[in-house]
Order: C-alpha cells, then structure tokens, then sequence
C-alpha cells in the first residue's frame, strides 16, 4: 500500500512538471517588427516597457539582402526595431497603443526631419491574428479624430529582419545626449508633445513606476529622501560614474566623490554641470538648494556651501536616484569619453 502511495505520488509530480512545461510552451514569446522613422527614436519607448524582453535597431520592407545604413534604402528597406515580448506581461495590441504615441502616421514622405521611403512609418505583421489587430489599432486611432489628416501607415507581411550595425543598438544609452539633442532637433519631440499633452506624461509616470523600485520612484518623482547610512551608494569607493537611474543622463564622478559624514553619497562638483538643475526649496522652514537632473527632471538632492575646496561645496545625493557604472564598464554602456577622467 506505502509502494502503490509512492508511484502515484510521483506520478502526480510528473504530470504537474508536463503541465508547467506545457504552460511555457503556449506562452512562447512574441515578435513584433514596427517602422517609425529613426530607429534609434522607437528603440527606447519600447525597451523600458515591463514584458518586453528585448528591441533591435534594423531594416526591413526591401529587396535587398544584408543591407547596411549606407544602402538600406537604395534596397527599399525601411528603418525598423524588432521586439521581442512576453504575451503575458504585454499584449501586441499595447505595443501597437506605444507605437502610434511615437509617429506621425499622417506623413507619407519619411518622419519629421528624415526625409524619404526609408523614414516611412509601417506595422510588419506575421500571421493574420496580428494583421487582424493592426487594421483595428488603425482603424480606432482614425475614429478619435486626433489627427487632421489621413492615416498613412502601411500594414504589411513581415519579411526577413536585418539587425542594424552594433553602433545603432541602444543608442539612448550609448550616447544619450546626442540622442535626447537629435529627439528635439527633428521636431519629433515637440510634435508627440502637442499631439498627446498630458496622456503622454501620465503613460510616461505609470512607466516609470513599472521600471522603477518604490524608492527610486518615491526619491525621484516625489521628491523624498532615503535613510542616512542606509543607502546603496553612502559607502561606495570603487572607480567610476554616477548616471541619472531615470534618464541614463552622467551626473557625478568618484573623482569628486567624499566621505561628508552624513550617510549620504556627497560630491564636490558635477561631472556633467549642464545635466543639473537648481531651484529654491523652501519645503520643511528653510530655504534649500535642490539638485534635480536636467533631462530626467528627476529629484537627486540638494547642495551645500560646505564642502571641501577647490568647489567649497557639498552635492547631497540619494542613492536611489543614482545608477553607478563601474570604470572597466563605461566603454560597453556608452560613458566611454568620460574613462580618462578618472
């Protein structure tokens, strides 16, 4: 009776092990393939969703085989990011939501300053479940009347996806102030700002708080302070810089970073002065100079005139508004120029 116990217990085991691997089958990760201008402008929007697992840079639509940036578009191909996403976390209809947030799908000729058939804007579906979805997704957005002229976005079969050269791949991380200056520069920024106004923001805020821990996202977005001594950074010694966890923006260096005696990572200077912004704080009886990050707005601290020369001053920073990159990493994350400062 004990042996007959045994081999129905496992028994049990094995069908529920077939069962779990069963569920993970039927859950296999999602592909979308989405044209909207430059490429290094949809990379992001995406990359910082929960459920999406990964976005390549690369072309798509043409004729050509193994394109390159320099003869993509001679081929017919169109810039393009492939994602790659987890069904239960993100559905294809959301990421369809993202990415008409990100175009203007009205201009047929390329997408605000890149100008061309390799701009255009295009949705590549693989079976007729997700064509399905895009011709509704179109459809709808059409019917809110948002844009004044007609909707132009191509819906077509995916066909081979060529991932574009390394130096494309996450280029809002490698080079973010050129990234964040080509955004405003080609008129893409204010256009999705006048188009969806305080939607975006809101999109942008519940982001946030999927990436974000509760303390990075109370410190940076509601302006609160960790405990002293009990911090990720207060302590850290080893060589590197300190980049906005938000923005990805450089902001301070170990160089100019001291033991103030007060719990809290403490800097003599910024490594990037332009990335940071000061207001008055008059919060808690006092008047304060607050620190925030430039692109990011993100709450960092606040600054003191008590710190040791040749600055005098003392950058008061939470650690949970801070991301540290390690020296031998700078190169692999894109902080590369800033490896023979320290």
């Amino acid at each position: 009776m004990q042996l007959l116990f045994i081999v129905l217990l496992i028994s049990l085991v094995f069908v529920s092990t077939l069962a779990l691997a069963g569920g993970r089958t039927a859950t296999a990760p999602g592909r979308a393939i989405l044209a909207g201008g430059c490429f290094w402008c949809l990379e992001k929007p995406f990359a910082q969703q929960a459920g999406v697992l990964a976005v390549t840079a690369g072309y798509t639509g043409g004729q050509s085989p193994d394109p390159t940036y320099e003869d993509y578009a001679a081929g017919g191909h169109l810039e393009a990011v492939e994602i790659i996403f987890d069904p239960q976390v993100i559905s294809y209809r959301q990421l369809l939501d993202i990415f008409w947030r990100q175009i203007d799908p009205t201009d047929p000729d390329g997408q605000f300053a890149d100008r061309g058939r390799g701009y255009s804007t295009a949705i590549f579906y693989h079976d007729e479940e997700q064509r399905r979805q895009a011709e509704e997704s179109k459809r709808e957005l059409a019917r809110q009347g948002i844009f004044s002229r007609p909707l132009v976005t191509a819906i077509l079969p995916a066909g081979p996806f060529y991932p574009a050269e390394e130096y494309h791949q996450a280029y809002y991380r490698k080079n973010p102030r050129h990234y964040q200056a080509y955004r405003i520069g080609s008129g893409r920024e204010g256009f999705l700002a006048r188009i969806w106004g305080r939607e975006r923001e809101t999109n942008e805020k519940d982001n946030l708080r999927d990436r974000l821990t509760p303390l990075q996202y109370h410190v940076t977005q509601e302006d609160g302070t960790e405990p002293a001594f009990n911090n990720k950074y207060w302590d850290n010694k080893r060589e590197g810089i300190y980049v906005d966890i938000v923005s990805g923006e450089p902001l301070f260096s170990s160089k100019d970073k001291y033991d103030s005696g007060t719990g809290w990572p403490s800097f003599s200077r910024p490594l990037v002065p332009e990335n940071i912004v000061e207001h008055h704080d008059r919060r808690l009886f006092q008047v304060r100079t607050e620190v925030r990050s430039r692109r990011g707005d993100s709450h960092l601290g606040h600054v003191f005139p008590d710190g040791p020369p040749p600055t005098g001053l003392r950058y008061c920073i939470n650690s949970a508004a801070l991301r540290f990159v390690p020296k031998d990493e700078l190169a692999a994350q894109g902080y590369a120029e800033f490896s023979d400062d320290l």
